[in-house]
């Protein structure tokens, strides 16, 4: 007999507090900035409490204009897609009436951060659903872990968060169209998610079972052009300025491209960033194919999701310190190991404080008295990659020996697979597979 729904409610309730104050340490980690600090980037830096969104909200002229029918430079356009561009907009037309101009923009980051704890702890509570109930404790990673408590507030990526985890929750309890829905919302706010379309492919190739990813698919397709659709044809410009940005982009911080530029490597470090990062992402993604209908027990939903996910950052031509929002849950979900979540925590750790330290020696600053040099901060970079790189190859032999795959040692086939959960094989690349 299933136990009440109120008993069940207040299993999750320590679960929403701690997610609570993970989100309360994240403003106190900017409490430096918040109380005038934004006016001065070495103190900024310094205090280690730089976010996107004060800025944002005078340097886009949100206090005048909505982001994507703003009559300005094609540079100075809002360069997110339209789902958290107008969250934007929505958050500022509720400050405009707060007085002077740098009141609003206080407010603005305010209330946007209210909004981003709640999210957090909506994805916390999802992501403790979908984990189950012998594993929601898990989600303690994703409220309280040190980077995602210091990345919280940098931008708007925990919104995109809550939606993902909302999909998986819908696609493990056989809502498809639901999943969809929220998987295209999802793109429509960050465009990660769309990594998650080629693991629910790969396990339905692998299954057979094509009418639930089909539906997925076209119901996250119908929910990406209603958002979209508006526009594209009222404010072609301002919508196509995040793809046209994301395309034209160099190669930024935070990038193993950049240590390859900054050493002047030959191909790596000269030939062009943006075929590059296809040609490798390709590469990468063609082995979690092999792997995932190759190996001899089909792989879990998770397992691939985190893969494709970090593939898709290590070869990435930016590597935002926000970008750890993202990865924190589908690693935790691919393989609860402590040890190797507890080393890659680290690495993220040193890199968040790297990359201040190194921006304060960069010009127009060239404070290299407060700041570090290319070596130290290359060693956060590349620490960053040889962590994932480590809880990758851990996914990898859970796959290959599922004997080994903590979650399946208790007793679950895919506690998040919906219709994958406990189907038969019907293509495989290795015939001892089926």
């Amino acid at each position: 007999m299933k136990p009440p729904v109120h008993i069940r409610a207040a299993s999750y309730l320590p679960l929403g507090l701690f997610a609570a104050l993970g989100a309360t340490l994240a403003y106190l980690v900017r409490l430096p900035c918040r109380t005038g600090g934004w006016n001065d980037q070495v103190t900024t830096y310094t205090n280690f409490c730089y976010t996107d969104i004060y800025p944002l909200y005078f340097d886009r002229q949100l206090s005048t204009e909505n982001p994507y029918f703003a009559q300005v430079p094609f540079d100075k356009q809002v360069e997110y897609p339209v789902v958290l561009g107008e969250v934007m907009q929505g958050i500022a037309w509720l400050v405009r009436s707060a007085g002077d101009v740098a009141t609003q923009g206080v407010r603005f980051y305010d209330i946007t951060v209210v909004l981003l704890g709640i999210c957090l702890v909506i994805g916390v509570l999802l992501m403790a659903a979908v984990a189950g109930p012998t594993r929601r404790w898990d989600a303690l990673w994703y409220a309280l872990a040190p980077s995602v408590i210091l990345a919280a507030y940098i931008n708007w990526d925990l919104v995109a968060g809550a939606l993902s985890m909302g999909m998986l929750l819908a696609w493990a309890r056989k809502r498809q169209v639901l999943a969809g829905v929220l998987l295209g919302l999802a793109i429509a706010t960050k465009f990660y998610p769309l990594m998650f379309l080629g693991a629910l492919f790969l396990l339905t190739l692998r299954t057979a079972r094509w009418r639930p990813f089909l539906v997925t698919l076209v119901s996250a397709l119908a929910a990406w052009l209603v958002v979209n659709v508006p526009f594209m044809i009222f404010a072609w410009d301002g919508w196509r300025r995040f793809y046209v940005f994301s395309q034209e982009r160099g190669v930024d911080w935070g990038s193993p491209w950049l240590f390859f530029q900054n050493k002047g490597w030959p191909v790596l470090g000269t030939a062009d960033v943006s075929l590059l990062g296809t040609a490798s992402l390709a590469v990468l993604l063609l082995g979690i194919a092999v792997l995932t209908l190759g190996a001899p027990r089909r792989p879990r939903l998770a397992q691939i999701c985190f893969l494709a996910l970090a593939a898709f950052m290590m070869t990435n031509k930016v590597w935002s310190p926000q970008f750890v929002l993202w990865l924190v849950p589908f690693a935790v979900l691919a393989r609860p190991n402590w040890k190797p979540l507890a080393l890659w925590q680290v690495a993220e750790v040193w890199y968040f404080f790297a990359i201040w330290l190194y921006l304060l020696a960069q010009p127009p600053l060239d404070r290299a008295d407060l700041g570090i040099g290319d070596d130290t901060y290359f060693t956060a970079v590349w620490g960053r990659v040889i962590t994932i790189g480590i809880m990758m190859g851990f996914v990898v032999r859970d796959i290959l020996r599922p004997d080994k795959d903590v979650v399946r040692q208790g007793g679950v086939d895919d506690q998040i697979g919906g219709v994958f959960d406990e189907a038969r094989d019907r293509y495989t690349l290795l015939p001892a597979s089926r």
